[in-house]
């Protein structure tokens, strides 16, 4: 079989060519404005936009010892991603070192295994329900507050899951990463997204719900059946897995889970950290009664904290009743829990969700009774364990550094939209689509992509009848598929390395997949043209 590349490769001879088109696009900028954008709890903010009608040819700037310093360039504009790879490793590899975890999986799978008993469960798989229900549950997550960068932390979790069930390594990603970003790419209320994108366009935040919820589940449907039929080939055939001698790390760690005889125990100091951790919990219900959540255009005020506190004092204790694994896996559930408060409620991003993982991995180990000394040297073998996969993320960014630098992005769009105007309607359409499709590939941001292409985008849909909603759609589904296999994407490279495939057998794998759900989200886009929906 021929060698694929290895993902450090492929991403700097990417550079090499994103130099090489600066050398062959003349240089071109458009005049930026500041405009004021509504957000989804009504807050007014200023956003920079492309002014219409205001692109210009500039001197070209070719690009050449310039693909070495876009590499320095790269890791300082992602070095919060970076850092948050390099903390959320340390932390999972504390945590991992209690074997918790493996404890838990063991267990859990023990349970599901019951579940076999039921003739019901038997045909339907008691594995395929597991790879559902986690799957909807991510691709909601994705679809409601734009999960992304948080789904790096859980690939060290559902990696060895799949692995323990019988499939591999590309069956854990799929469960948490691709289902978030299918519902990314559906989504019904994202505010990095739809938000942007409709307040660019000057439309009602969050409006035409109603049909792109519909679109979610279509999408979020098609996305766990391509899962669910790849699992099930590889569960008759693990050999036929494209990673199947790469997953040989991963099958070595769940044998040495399924070998852990670890005796139940709950040391005094783990009751120390439950009774100090619960006294920060109840001081936090006490300071933050109410947590305003905006969802769907409005504002939802709910008094999560001190039911979270609550939850934790029962929850807590009866857990290290049995044992300080079973303890440190309740961490590991509260810490999640507080990551989506702290999301949807109060605007966490990579710096306070890293904070949140240090703390739990932290927390664990004194909890399992490790020494200051063991905490810092476990964290750093985490760290040392997950560097490859924080570097490529700087890497990767070093594109976009030559191709901004180089002032060939604008050029593109101006370009690409010229042809527009000459267009039909759904050739129109197509083409917006295609468009917002290819540049994501370069540029993953979805609010970038929305404040360089939404001004011009909403004018075309004026000129050719196309309801500025549709365009939103098309900005939509073309921002969110190719975030599953763009070079650029730091999320896609981070999670990729922490599992160990390589960017190459991954994009071998999953480029038929994304095609088809392309080839989907037209056809969602279609009747928008013909139908008159809500909001549309």
């Amino acid at each position: 079989m021929k060698k694929i590349p290895h993902t450090f490769t492929i991403v700097f001879f990417l550079i090499l060519f994103a130099a090489l088109l600066t050398w062959l696009i003349p240089g071109g900028e458009f005049v930026r404005e500041s405009v004021a954008v509504a957000g989804a709890d009504g807050s007014v903010s200023q956003r920079e936009v492309v002014k219409s009608d205001s692109f210009h040819y500039v001197e070209s700037s070719p690009q050449t010892w310039q693909v070495f310093s876009s590499l320095f360039s790269g890791f300082c504009d992602k070095a919060d991603i970076i850092v948050f790879i390099l903390m959320v490793g340390g932390a999972f590899w504390i945590l991992n070192s209690s074997h918790a975890i493996d404890i838990g999986v063991m267990a859990f799978l023990r349970r599901v295994q019951r579940l076999n008993r039921y003739s019901l469960f038997r045909r339907i798989g008691v594995e395929n329900i597991i790879i559902t229900l986690i799957m909807i549950m991510f691709s909601l997550f994705g679809a409601v507050f734009g999960m992304s960068e948080e789904t790096i932390a859980f690939v060290v979790v559902f990696v060895p899951l799949a692995i323990s069930m019988g499939y591999d390594s590309i069956v854990g990603v799929c469960m948490c990463y691709m289902a978030a970003h299918v519902g990314f790419a559906g989504a019904m209320l994202n505010p990095f997204t739809i938000g942007i994108a409709q307040g660019i366009a000057g439309l009602p935040i969050f409006s035409g719900v109603e049909y792109r919820f519909l679109c979610w589940i279509i999408l979020t449907a098609i996305g766990i059946a391509f899962v669910l039929l790849y699992a099930s080939r590889i569960k008759r055939h693990p050999e036929k897995s494209p990673v199947y001698k790469l997953d040989a790390y991963w099958r070595e760690r769940v044998q040495q889970q399924e070998a852990v005889h670890e005796e139940y125990r709950t040391p005094r100091v783990a009751w120390v950290v439950y009774v100090l951790l619960g006294g920060v919990l109840v001081w936090c219900g006490f300071r933050y009664p109410m947590t305003s959540i905006a969802v769907a255009g409005g504002k939802a005020s709910l008094c999560v904290m001190p039911v979270l506190a609550g939850l934790y004092l029962v929850s807590g204790y009866v857990m290290l009743r049995k044992s300080v694994h079973f303890f440190i896996l309740d961490l590991l559930l509260f810490t999640i829990m507080y990551l989506i408060v702290g999301v949807l409620g109060y605007d966490w991003y990579v710096m306070e969700i890293s904070a949140l993982f240090l703390a739990m991995g932290l927390l664990s180990g004194i909890a399992f009774g490790q020494s200051a000394d063991g905490l810092a040297k476990q964290f750093l073998d985490g760290c040392k364990d997950i560097l490859s996969a924080a570097l490529v993320v700087g890497l990767a960014s070093g594109i976009i550094f030559i191709l901004r630098d180089g002032k060939v992005i604008d050029t593109i769009l101006y370009g690409l939209t010229c042809s527009l105007a000459r267009a039909g309607e759904v050739t129109s359409m197509a083409a917006m689509y295609a468009f917002q499709t290819l540049l994501n590939i370069i540029m993953p941001s979805g609010s970038a992509k929305a404040a360089l292409t939404m001004p011009i985008m909403a004018q075309f849909a004026d000129l050719t009848g196309i309801s500025r909603q549709a365009v939103v759609l098309a900005f939509q589904f073309g921002d969110g598929f190719t975030n599953m296999l763009t070079p650029t994407s730091g999320v896609l490279i981070g999670c990729l390395g922490i599992a160990k495939i390589p960017y190459g057998v991954w994009l071998k794998w999953v480029w038929k997949f994304i095609l088809f759900m392309i080839i989907v989200g037209f056809l969602l886009i279609l009747p928008t043209l013909y139908f008159h929906f809500p909001g549309f």
